[in-house]
């Protein structure tokens, strides 16, 4: 089923979701996961992830240290799994401090407007 808003709306969406893009894929891997399943578990929670914006996201976050990965063969083929080492658990936790402050000042900008 298509869409049916406006463009320039899904635009904004789009940016507003990458914006919070590394806090959501954090918050998934306090526990190991493959690209895969981690693409499932955000979509599921209504953030939808592209392979194409997730997997360079993953090297980017374990390149800025904050991901260990490992790669395990289970049941079916080699996959590498992700998980917050340290630095991650500390990142997520201080983002997550700044999205709590920042979410508490758009709502009291947005209330203002009403």
């Amino acid at each position: 089923m298509a869409d049916t808003r406006e463009t320039p709306v899904i635009k904004q969406e789009l940016e507003l979701r990458r914006g919070v893009l590394v806090l959501a894929v954090l918050s998934q891997l306090r526990d190991s996961q493959y690209g895969y399943s981690l693409r499932q578990a955000l979509a599921e929670r209504g953030m939808p992830i592209e392979e194409g914006t997730l997997y360079p996201l993953l090297r980017r976050l374990e390149a800025q240290g904050l991901l260990a990965s490992e790669w395990r063969i289970e049941d079916g083929p080699p996959r590498r799994y992700y998980k917050l080492n340290n630095a991650g658990e500390a990142m997520l936790a201080e983002l997550t401090g700044i999205w709590n402050a920042l979410t508490a000042t758009m709502a009291g900008l947005l209330e203002e407007g009403k």
